[in-house]
């Protein structure tokens, strides 16, 4: 028997539970397979405007304090994230308070009121999270690399979106996002840890009334084809300290080789003896922080490294950073060194899955993005099924075979591009 149980409703709603005997709390999830991805040029931001607005005020709790008072009632905990092809907004709490978690859940999602007086107070709030993220090179350097990657569609925009678009949403605007994207099709209701009563007579009651209209797709994403050599996008900021991202185009997230390209990034850049912290930061002390991953879209991916470096060493942290992504194409990797990366893998999915909080995100994830909610024990089998041949065979094919990507944040100038350019080459 699975860990995870999906249930569709006739509208096409779906619920994805995951009972966890021992636990006695209950972690209630509403996830949209809708991002800032959904978004056109005149309403990016929105996604994320919309994720505030929801804790705003209901009909029946009429203010954020009212919603905050019903959660603080129960004990629990909430909060929401946005991404660029998903949403999701959760509640945490004791086990028996399960139905005033997803009544409260389903109330935000259903029936905010978008008040025009609190949507203009939120831009102030929502534009000073943007100063924040600008003026955070860490966080914002993603956004830079974004930008080189995809440039100007979707995917290549951030996701809190642009001044001038948040200080002209108005009420219509969410109504018109959320009436276009929140719909039974995209929507799936996660539960796990301590489940009581009848929870699928529940959801019906909260949602099953909702029309199953079709809701089409976003536009897919268009790649520019970078095989012609290195490209830079350098981001000037008077700082102390350079960030920058060192990445190639990968897979999708549906890929045969997804769990080879999963050991090849641990081997890279996952933990503290992996190679690019013991290379970079331990034996030349380049960086306070460095790492490598996996991003992967519905159509589109890249395997990066990202790293905090002295701007005095820029160029070598660069160089370093290349050879070691160079090496791992050219030379195969020990099988000490893979089993030891495969266990580090594996670990960090059990300890993310251990929760119900993280058993649930996980499994949304998956069922949201790829209509498939993967069973945990399948994960841990692909990970051991990983040879030393299919990490070099997928390093070969993303890193040898595509051209370097740097973004750079830091007291550099446009005119330094070609500069940084040879040294990706």
């Amino acid at each position: 028997m699975g860990v995870y149980d999906l249930q569709t409703l006739p509208n096409g709603l779906r619920v994805l539970t995951a009972p966890m005997e021992h636990s006695q709390s209950v972690s209630c999830f509403l996830m949209l397979a809708a991002g800032s991805r959904y978004e056109t040029a005149e309403s990016s931001g929105i996604a994320h405007f919309a994720e505030h607005m929801f804790f705003k005020g209901t009909e029946s709790r009429p203010t954020a304090r009212d919603i905050g008072n019903e959660i603080d009632g129960i004990g629990g905990e909430f909060n929401a994230f946005t991404g660029k092809e998903y949403t999701g907004y959760y509640v945490r709490c004791a086990g028996e308070h399960r139905k005033v978690a997803l009544d409260v859940l389903v109330d935000m999602l259903r029936h905010s009121k978008f008040d025009s007086e609190e949507v203009d107070r939120e831009k102030g709030v929502i534009v000073e999270e943007m100063n924040m993220y600008f003026d955070t090179p860490r966080d914002y350097i993603g956004g830079v690399y974004d930008s080189l990657l995809y440039g100007d569609q979707p995917l290549g925009w951030d996701i809190i979106g642009r001044k001038e678009t948040v200080r002209a949403a108005t009420r219509e605007t969410f109504l018109d996002y959320t009436g276009r994207w929140y719909k039974p099709s995209r929507m799936v209701i996660g539960v796990a840890g301590k489940i009581e009563g009848d929870l699928e007579a529940d959801i019906e009651r909260l949602l099953g009334d909702l029309d199953p209209d079709e809701t089409g797709a976003p536009a897919p994403v268009q790649i520019s084809d970078n095989g012609s050599g290195p490209r830079v996008k350098i981001h000037t900021k008077a700082s102390d300290q350079a960030h920058l991202v060192i990445g190639v185009r990968s897979y999708p997230l549906v890929h045969p080789d997804r769990y080879a390209l999963q050991v090849l990034t641990t081997v890279l850049g996952t933990g503290m003896s992996s190679r690019l912290f013991t290379e970079v930061r331990e034996r030349r002390g380049l960086a306070y922080y460095v790492y490598a991953m996996n991003h992967g879209y519905t159509d589109a991916g890249s395997l990066y490294s990202q790293a905090g470096v002295d701007i005095e060493r820029i160029d070598e942290a660069i160089t370093t950073i290349v050879a070691e992504l160079k090496k791992i194409a050219e030379e195969p990797v020990p099988q000490a060194e893979l089993d030891k990366a495969r266990n580090v893998a594996k670990g960090r999915f059990v300890l993310q899955t251990e929760s119900p909080h993280g058993l649930i995100m996980f499994g949304l994830r998956r069922e949201v993005l790829e209509n498939e909610a993967t069973e945990p024990e399948e994960i841990l089998e692909q990970l051991d099924a990983v040879t030393v041949e299919d990490v070099q065979r997928v390093a070969q094919d993303v890193i040898a075979k595509n051209a370097l990507n740097l973004a750079l944040i830091g007291p550099f100038e446009q005119t330094e591009e070609e500069r940084f350019t040879k040294l990706l080459s």
